[in-house]
């Protein structure tokens, strides 16, 4: 599986965690879009790149840190092609995967912790979609949303 991760700089430091939890995995590679320090950047420009990578299918999945997680979630959720959830819990994240195919993860720097976050990302990464019919056709309803 190939992930494409990224962040601003509220978050740069679980970044840093979280690729440590992905590198646990033999078969996930990760490309990482930045940012890599802590001066202010803009995380509209930073789900940009997570999404395209995602929409292009030079990446299977895609996850994306700010601060809170919910400005960079919501920006995720402007490119067609991306369902973004943001998971606070292992619960959401593994209901994200199976209910939704949640195709990137967001996450905040300054809302959830390491530990925590590391269970989060392995739930994710680790859950599959149930493929169920429901699940299908409420996703193509989405999808319908979105082309309109």
């Amino acid at each position: 599986m190939k992930i494409t991760i990224g962040s601003d700089h509220g978050a740069v430091a679980l970044k840093d965690e979280v690729k440590m939890v992905l590198k646990g995995y033999g078969d996930i590679e990760v490309k990482d879009v930045g940012t890599f320090g802590t001066d202010s950047v803009d995380y509209p420009d930073i789900a940009e790149k997570i999404c395209a990578d995602v929409v292009s299918g030079e990446a299977d999945r895609g996850i994306a840190l700010c601060g809170t997680g919910i400005g960079i979630s919501i920006a995720c959720n402007k490119v067609k092609g991306i369902r973004c959830a943001l998971c606070n819990d292992v619960f959401s994240a593994k209901k994200s995967r199976e209910h939704n195919d949640a195709n990137v993860l967001a996450m905040g720097g300054r809302v959830i912790g390491p530990g925590p976050a590391g269970e989060i990302v392995r739930a994710w990464v680790e859950t599959p979609f149930s493929g169920e019919s429901r699940h299908v056709r409420r996703i193509g309803k989405i999808s319908s949303i979105e082309n309109k």
